[in-house]
């Protein structure tokens, strides 16, 4: 009988031995279940990267020379969603159509894509929560382009006006880069 304890004893050891230097390769993992809708069922992968932003390219706008003041002549450039995503980082780049003889400003105002908002800026020229970029125009070169700007998100959709103070038209791609 003793002889049988010692044995037992011996192979508890050994096996606590043995799990004490497998366990440094081994990880605890937890998989925590949400009150429902969240209940979190069978296998939990993830392939590949974890994407934390997305790209959106407004190509080849063209924009005539309008002020920034004069909102009801500022030129609609398409739309960029948000939605889901807290930052995002502006950049604006062009090219003139023609020789610049007086130097500006080209930006970019991104206005939230509310009702009210939008009729305020219609009725009264007021443009509310703006997100903008901008770059400056010389006759030194066509090209341009600005620095990259990040800015809170606070709203799930912007719409792109486009200004230009230069004398020449000019075409414009707007890059809006939403991350987390």
């Amino acid at each position: 009988m003793l002889r049988k304890t010692a044995v037992i004893a011996l192979l508890v050891l050994a096996a606590g031995a043995l799990l004490a230097a497998v366990s440094r390769d081994i990880l605890d993992v937890q998989v925590m279940n949400f009150p429902d809708p969240q209940r979190v069922k069978g296998v939990v992968t993830i392939e590949g990267p974890i994407r934390h932003g997305e790209l959106t390219r407004l190509n080849e706008i063209i924009v005539p020379p309008v002020k920034p003041t004069d909102t009801t002549r500022l030129i609609f450039g398409g739309i960029v969603a948000t939605d889901g995503f807290t930052h995002a980082v502006l950049s604006l780049n062009g090219l003139t159509k023609g020789d610049v003889l007086k130097g500006g400003t080209v930006g970019a105002f991104l206005v939230p894509e509310e009702e009210s908002i939008i009729r305020t800026l219609h009725e009264s020229g007021q443009v509310q929560f703006p997100m903008e970029v901008s770059s400056s125009v010389t006759a030194a070169t066509p090209y341009f382009s600005s620095s990259s700007e990040r800015r809170v998100v606070a709203f799930p959709r912007y719409r792109a006006l486009l200004y230009n103070t230069t004398d020449k038209t000019v075409t414009v791609n707007l890059f809006a880069y939403v991350t987390y």
